[in-house]
């Protein structure tokens, strides 16, 4: 392999993250920014205020044809049937075993100019070679084709509550009229723009898609109206405080949707899908390990892969923790025993040699408040 091959790749957006002198890594195979200014500062003002993420590195196909719904009601275990054009719905690809190949979300756009089906697919970027190959050996069979645009689009989540008040300004669409986990097309800006009323920070927002040229345009403008630049260590803190899962960490192939406190994302009474065999198994078999929510009762912060004891005893792993800077405590998910799963039980996690006691708590460790 040559060296050009195996460097990371770069968004349309990367000179920008250069110029604000945002601190640069390698994530998912993509040079991204970590932070800007300071994760905590960028954290609380998705919190309090308005923060923008470019998040294009992130997998994105389009699959159009006949009957989409339908090729893809066989690889997801949520019933997606009932989508109407505009509609959302987040779930998960299983792999045979029931293990979660991908999480994603699945956009229904419709029939398009042609009159063909459509749906836009939105994946982790660590995974995209991976879930591009599932999806067409799978959907080889079916009416329908598959086009990659994750290096066509830029995508920026504008999120915070103060959010759709800032995108507002830029477009002649009531934005407040998208309901949550909905999408439309609409101008932006002067240009065509596909905004999504989802996210993944616990607030409320928008994760747009635009050519490259008016991403670019984008990000400046929203700038220059005081939305603060965030990078991959807020959108961490916050999600986390949201409990959301992080592929590769608290879920992945070997690793079950009813293990990760998923379930509801699974229909059993819909007809047969990849993985539904594996899981009528676990579920009357009984589970082995559970994911909790555990509150460190110190300031000592729980680490991905450090280990959880329960009486002296290993019982389980950290899959990610961190200190929540709304919450002003460290918080971690964790994999247990069923047993020891109970909101108030107490734990203890092994950091640096001592045993520093955790409970675990009712997810999410986070709610945005209502709005009045």
């Amino acid at each position: 392999m040559t060296e050009s091959a195996r460097s990371p790749q770069k968004t349309p957006l990367f000179e920008i993250h250069q110029a604000l002198k945002a601190r640069i890594v390698e994530f998912g195979g993509w040079s991204m920014p970590i932070q800007y200014e300071g994760i905590t500062l960028e954290h609380q003002a998705v919190r309090q205020g308005v923060g923008m993420f470019d998040i294009s590195h992130m997998g994105k196909f389009q699959v159009q044809g006949e009957n989409v719904l339908a090729a893809l009601q066989k690889l997801v275990p949520s019933d997606i049937s009932l989508l109407q054009p505009g509609q959302a719905k987040y779930t998960v690809m299983l792999n045979p075993e029931g293990g979660v190949i991908d999480d994603l979300i699945i956009y229904d756009q419709g029939q398009n100019r042609d009159g063909q089906a459509s749906a836009l697919l939105i994946v982790n970027a660590s995974t995209t070679p991976k879930d591009k190959a599932w999806l067409s050996e799978h959907l080889r069979a079916s009416q329908v084709t598959l086009t990659d645009w994750s290096a066509q689009k830029v995508l920026i989540a504008v999120q915070g509550p103060q959010a759709i008040a800032t995108l507002q300004t830029l477009t002649e669409e009531d934005l407040s009229s998208i309901p949550n986990y909905w999408h439309r097309d609409i101008v932006l800006l002067g240009q065509p723009a596909w905004v999504a009323r989802t996210g993944y920070t616990g607030e409320d927002g928008f994760e747009v898609m635009v050519d490259p040229a008016a991403g670019i345009a984008l990000w400046h403008h929203l700038q220059s109206l005081g939305v603060t630049p965030c990078g991959l260590g807020a959108r961490d803190t916050l999600r986390l405080e949201a409990a959301m899962a992080l592929y590769g960490q608290d879920v992945n192939e070997s690793i079950t949707p009813l293990e990760a406190g998923l379930t509801w994302l699974v229909n059993f009474d819909k007809e047969d899908f990849i993985g539904k065999a594996a899981l009528l198994h676990q579920k009357e078999a009984g589970l082995t390990r559970s994911l909790v929510g555990l509150e460190m009762q110190g300031r000592h912060i729980a680490r991905h892969d450090y280990e959880v004891y329960a009486d002296g005893e290993a019982v389980g792993v950290i899959t990610s923790g961190t200190f929540g800077p709304t919450l002003e405590k460290a918080i971690a998910l964790a994999y247990v025993p069923p047993r020891l799963a109970q909101v108030g039980q107490v734990l203890s996690i092994k950091i640096r040699g001592k045993d520093c006691p955790a409970t675990v708590v009712k997810r999410p460790f986070y709610r945005r408040p209502k709005a009045s």
